[in-house]
């Protein structure tokens, strides 16, 4: 890399970045496609284990929640790390997992290899890429953002009728290792993920190894004074080391973020959005299937979803980063999960192959709108300082929800023989998510507003303090000052009563 990058006092907002943008678009479109397009094999895979669809739903559900739930691992890694490599290593283990899968013969082998295995390794491409963003961009970071998200329709986009093709011509086995192939591609991405600021990364470790070397003096001379006082240095040491431990965990995830009241409503909102909101992607082919649809038609409106997520993310970006939508872009995300609820309400309604074509276009508009703000509005609510740290601990709190969803719709078409009371469960859950954040926001804004006016009455008091302090200061000094002036008034008195006196 060059030398003028490390040396970057700021994000640059450009440049290199926009090679860095392609780089995550790829690996996260890997790593929020892969899981759904997977969806296509799941009828046959079904059919060949003979299993039920609550079953074959926890494929993609465990991936799923491998991806978010190892999120404070990949936080960690970065930290340490950086992103290339870490990005890197996890399209390695994506690749190894598929080809293992190809060979899998039940259903648990499939959870392990895809779901754990190469849910890690996207986890691994997914909090690395939305990281490094950050650092790259300030500015323009919705727009980078929104571009970067993007990847996620394309390559649905593009997974979605090639796993089909790959299907009828190799078998799920054989698509397994082929798309194992594929995945490897997420180590080229990586290596585009050119470190930024690598020349005070090295100042600090220097810094750093220098106090290393300042305490180990520090203790040596202490051991060779006398033998009292080494037992309290030790003491010491033992607390310096404890204490270090702490900062070195609080340094790679932030536990005070718990603290944070915007942190905190858009986690239980989130928590509670991520219940429905992968579960009608994971279905939507299958219900196609189940009303009569032919395989490739189904697989079409996974397309037809993922072309118009791919104009909605950037556009969402755009619009996001308007002067007027900005200011309240929580407001925006909010209204974006309840309209994403409410088109999976009106799905039931649509019967045919023209209706359902019309929810996924409407169900893309939503699902990118969602997805393009997703980590804006967090890095709006904590800053890009401790963004890493709030990606690692929203990742792993959304897991269980997200590990939950599939297959509770999928208990419920089994239970029910029917679609659509999968559909109205997930949209039921948005439109509460949307409504919950709307309302929270609002009383958060308000708060932050009243606070900001005491802090700004606090500050006034202060100032009208120090400039009484300052005047009765000034009025002493000026009494000082006057003193010389009536020292001879002062001693014909005392000569008068020392005359008074002696009479």
């Amino acid at each position: 890399p060059s030398t003028n990058v490390g040396r970057a006092r700021g994000p640059p907002d450009g440049g290199w970045g926009w090679v860095v943008v392609f780089g995550a678009f790829v690996s996260i479109g890997f790593a929020y496609a892969f899981p759904k397009g997977l969806a296509i094999f799941f009828k046959e895979i079904q059919d060949f284990f003979d299993t039920s669809s609550g079953e074959i739903a926890w494929v993609s559900s465990i991936m799923l929640a491998t991806t978010y739930g190892a999120g404070p691992i990949s936080s960690v890694l970065v930290n340490r790390y950086g992103s290339r490599p870490v990005v890197m290593f996890g399209g390695l283990l994506c690749g190894i997992g598929m080809v293992s899968a190809a060979f899998c013969n039940s259903i648990l082998q499939l959870y392990i290899c895809v779901g754990f295995i190469t849910g890690l390794g996207l986890a691994l491409n997914l909090q690395p890429s939305v990281i490094i963003i950050g650092k790259y961009f300030l500015k323009r970071r919705p727009i980078a953002n929104g571009l970067a998200m993007a990847g996620s329709p394309v390559m649905l986009c593009t997974l979605a009728p090639l796993n089909q093709f790959l299907f009828d011509n190799f078998g799920w086995r054989g698509s397994f290792l082929i798309l194992g192939a594929i995945l490897l591609n997420c180590c080229v991405a990586g290596a585009l993920f050119r470190p930024i600021g690598a020349d005070t990364a090295s100042v600090k470790k220097q810094v750093a190894e220098k106090g290393k070397d300042a305490l180990k003096e520090v203790t040596e001379d202490a051991v060779e004074m006398s033998s009292p006082t080494t037992v309290p240095m030790e003491k010491k040491a033992g607390e310096e080391e404890g204490k270090d431990c702490c900062e070195k965990i609080n340094q790679y995830l932030d536990f005070s973020l718990f603290k944070h009241r915007g942190f905190l409503i858009y986690l239980i909102g989130n928590v509670l959005m991520f219940l429905g909101f992968f579960a009608p992607i994971v279905f939507l082919a299958p219900y196609a299937k189940h009303i009569g649809i032919d395989e490739y038609s189904a697989a079409f409106l996974l397309s037809i979803l993922a072309i118009v997520d791919m104009i909605a993310r950037p556009a969402t970006g755009i619009i996001a980063n308007s002067k007027w939508v900005r200011p309240r872009i929580q407001y925006f995300f909010s209204f974006s999960i309840a309209f994403n609820g409410t088109c999976h309400l009106l799905c039931p309604l649509a019967s045919g192959y023209t209706g359902l074509v019309i929810y996924s276009g409407f169900f893309g508009l939503a699902f990118g709108m969602v997805c393009a703000m997703l980590f804006e509005t967090l890095m709006d609510l904590v800053g890009a300082v401790r963004f890493t740290s709030a990606v690692g601990l929203v990742t792993i709190a959304e897991c269980c929800t997200i590990l939950l969803g599939p297959p509770i719709g999928g208990t419920l078409i089994d239970t029910f023989g029917d679609y659509k009371y999968m559909f109205i469960k997930c949209g039921v859950v948005m439109v509460l998510a949307g409504t919950f954040l709307f309302i929270m926001n609002y009383y958060n804004y308000r708060t932050l507003a009243k606070e900001k006016k005491e802090r700004k009455a606090k500050e006034e008091d202060l100032k009208s303090v120090r400039t009484e302090n300052e005047g009765r200061n000034n009025w002493n000094k000026e009494i000082t000052q006057d003193g010389p002036e009536l020292e001879p008034l002062r001693e014909e008195k005392e000569e008068r009563k020392k005359e008074m006196n002696g009479t």
